[in-house]
């Protein structure tokens, strides 16, 4: 499995990144140290400013990554593939679109919710580690 340069962070990432000593916040400073970039769906980053968070908590997270990627055509199209080819569930709407971003950013997703994003992986998403 090769290593990805770019991860893209789920909501969770977002939020418990912020906190010190948290496990998601170990894992940022260490994939950081390795050369690795980050970024997040315009999805997760939505849910992420829905808060309850500070101005210098966007500030922060702002600084840790690279770009949020908008939604666009693009990820539209792949998250209705994701969805459709996973039975249309309802519950997997959000997590398809942000599971497209990292798709078509060829990154791979860090999240600590892998129940909703397991089945996007025979799919081609790669769940960074």
């Amino acid at each position: 499995m090769a290593v990805q340069l770019v991860i893209c962070l789920d909501t969770d990432y977002l939020i418990l990144g912020l906190v010190a000593g948290s496990p998601e916040s170990e894992r940022l400073i260490a994939w950081s140290g390795t050369g690795q970039t980050f970024c997040a769906a315009s999805t997760a980053w939505y849910e992420f400013l829905c808060g309850p968070i500070t101005a210098a908590q966007v500030t922060t997270m702002q600084g840790v990554l690279q770009a949020v990627l908008p939604f666009d055509a693009r990820q539209a199209q792949e998250a209705a593939r994701l969805f459709h080819a996973t039975g249309r569930q309802r519950r997997l709407r959000v997590p398809a679109m942000i599971a497209a971003a990292a798709l078509v950013e060829r990154a791979s997703l860090a999240t600590g919710n892998r129940d909703d994003f397991s089945s996007f992986v025979p799919l081609g998403l790669e769940l960074a580690e």
